[in-house]
């Protein structure tokens, strides 16, 4: 099959052919014929497989086969990278067909919210936003959504991780009751099935290799305490011979440390955290994926607002909490079909957390000797400790009077 078989809009089809596609990936496949036949749909495809592309392209040839001149589709991401990264490839797609777009989220300054403003005045046919921002243009009353036929939630799950519930709900308050929505998310938890009851209408479904990593990732793991992890990174980033690297830390505080200790090295390197101003965020992105910074580190905030071709390297300084992460994090490389490394630094402490990772991909991750001259390195103190809250604190961060000396009120005497 390729891409001719959809009878696109023939300026559409000529945009898509000049990006370099030829044949849709399964997810695309699928879907694609759904959405055109107007049905709603719940697709679950894991990071990687080409799904952006798999609802953009039905909804613009549906914009431009109609010649609509008002705000048409409404796509709803998670992150101002992934909003400004369908915006671009929205951009690269409509390139022959005149359809316009307009990306909103916010962090940005004044004159960034102005842009997006006039944008929306100017009757856009596609707005990509963030919920929060979104909702600040609605409450203003200078976005109208009342001629919207398609509703797209792209990382429907990783939105409600972060507690966009209420505000999808009111977003779609402004919306039409008929219309299309399309929800499309890479897990499927009761919560989103919910979502899905609440706002779709008798939707098809679609589900990928859930939870699967794309074949052609090649996983590793080390064993290892912390005091041998940033040589071994160090050893990797510069005899490895990769060109692209992702390094994934479980806090800012880690991130911003690392970075010290491989620019030192030196490394060419950029940390990507939630203290730098947006423009800093989109200046290193910017590098990254135009080959100008070959190693970039981050958080979970990194594993699904990035989409760089080209990354041959992902390290998981920190094994994730949760599964799914670890999929979304190793799926940044190995993107469309191409072959990459995963590699997972796991200390003592991690080692459930291995054990849950290997039960959801359902297989073994193959594990890599130390290499000898870090075999050495003496483990810091507490190296051992658990996870969870650090001594003296309880779960919501507070003193535990009990740890700190607090003495108990006297017993009553006994008679």
């Amino acid at each position: 099959m390729t891409f001719h078989d959809f009878n696109f809009n023939e300026q559409l089809l000529e945009g898509v052919l000049s990006m370099g596609f030829t044949t849709p990936t399964p997810i695309q496949e699928m879907t694609i014929p759904v959405i055109m036949n107007g049905d709603d749909l719940i697709a679950c495809a894991q990071t990687g497989t080409g799904k952006t592309a798999s609802y953009l392209l039905p909804v613009m040839n549906y914009i431009a086969n109609s010649h609509n001149h008002h705000t048409t589709a409404l796509v709803l991401a998670p992150t101002r990278e992934l909003a400004q990264q369908i915006d671009q490839q929205v951009e690269g797609l409509a390139y022959f067909t005149g359809i316009s777009s307009q990306a909103v989220f916010g962090g940005g300054d004044g004159m960034a919210y102005e842009q997006q403003r006039r944008g929306i005045q100017n009757n856009v046919n596609i707005i990509i936003a963030t919920p929060g921002r979104l909702i600040a243009h609605l409450t203003s009353g200078v976005l109208k959504l009342d001629k919207i036929t398609h509703l797209i939630l792209d990382e429907a799950d990783r939105m409600l991780d972060m507690g966009f519930s209420d505000d999808i709900m009111r977003i779609i308050g402004y919306l039409p009751k008929k219309r299309q929505t399309l929800l499309f998310s890479a897990t499927m938890p009761g919560r989103i099935r919910t979502l899905a009851k609440n706002i779709l209408t008798d939707p098809q479904q679609i589900n990928i290799a859930i939870s699967q990593p794309a074949a052609g990732i090649d996983q590793q793991i080390y064993k290892l305490h912390d005091g041998q992890k940033t040589p071994l990174l160090k050893m990797l980033l510069k005899d490895g011979g990769y060109l692209s690297s992702i390094i994934f830390a479980s806090r800012k505080e880690i991130v911003k440390s690392l970075y010290k200790e491989l620019k030192a090295a030196p490394i060419s390197v950029a940390a990507f955290h939630s203290d730098l101003q947006q423009n800093e965020r989109e200046e290193i992105l910017l590098r990254f994926k135009n080959k100008q910074l070959p190693v970039i580190i981050g958080t979970d905030a990194l594993s699904r607002g990035i989409d760089v071709e080209g990354i041959d390297l992902v390290v998981n300084y920190d094994v994730p909490g949760d599964p799914e992460d670890y999929v979304h994090r190793i799926g940044r490389t190995a993107r469309a079909a191409t072959k990459g490394t995963a590699i997972t630094f796991v200390n003592n402490r991690d080692l459930k957390r291995l054990k849950s990772i290997e039960d959801l991909i359902e297989k073994p991750i193959a594990l890599k000797e130390l290499p000898e001259i870090l075999q050495s390195i003496e483990a810091p103190p507490k190296e051992d400790r658990p996870h969870g809250p650090a001594s003296g604190q309880r779960r919501d961060g507070k003193r535990n009077p009990k740890r700190f000396g607090k003495k108990k009120p006297p017993r009553p005497a006994q008679n």
